[in-house]
């Protein structure tokens, strides 16, 4: 149950015509504590409720606890979700051996496009296709949990 993931900043909308799938997400957090943030997402049809804990030092590995839930009992927890709620469409892009998640962000948080690749290992080499930019692995800014109480519309640029 421990994520491995790396994540980067998305400098084109090329990664659309590669997409092999797309879903709407909507996400609120239960709790934002970065020890152990707990996040309700509906995702197309389906529900889930997330416990996340706190990333290592590299910022690339933490604990995540996922169980899919009824959508209603989703939409029930939503209303109760700290403010800040997420919207956004993510898109599954192959590139080499790899999927690469792309969320492009609405509302609050529209203008902001990240990608997230999940590895095995932390030394894990893979394909970075053209429309990746900087990386921002570890950079708790970029935690989705973060963008619901400081969404991207709000940093000064």
């Amino acid at each position: 149950m421990i994520e491995i993931e790396r994540k980067f900043l998305v400098k084109s909308d090329a990664f659309k015509a590669e997409a092999i799938s797309k879903k709407r997400i909507v996400q609120g957090y239960l709790s934002t504590n970065p020890e152990r943030s707990v996040r309700v997402r509906i995702k197309g049809d389906a529900g889930f409720i997330t416990v996340k804990g706190i990333s290592n030092a590299s910022g690339m590995s933490r604990f995540e606890w996922e169980k899919e839930i009824p959508v209603t009992e989703a939409e029930q927890l939503l209303n109760i979700c700290e403010e800040g709620v997420i919207s956004k469409t993510r898109y599954n892009v192959n590139v080499g051996d790899c999927i690469f998640e792309v969320d492009e962000f609405y509302d609050a948080n529209e203008g902001l496009i990240l990608a997230e690749v999940e590895l095995k290992s932390e030394t894990d080499e893979f394909v970075k296709p053209d429309w990746l930019a900087d990386e921002v692995t570890g950079d708790i800014k970029y935690y989705n949990s973060q963008l619901s109480k400081n969404p991207f519309k709000k940093w000064s640029v």
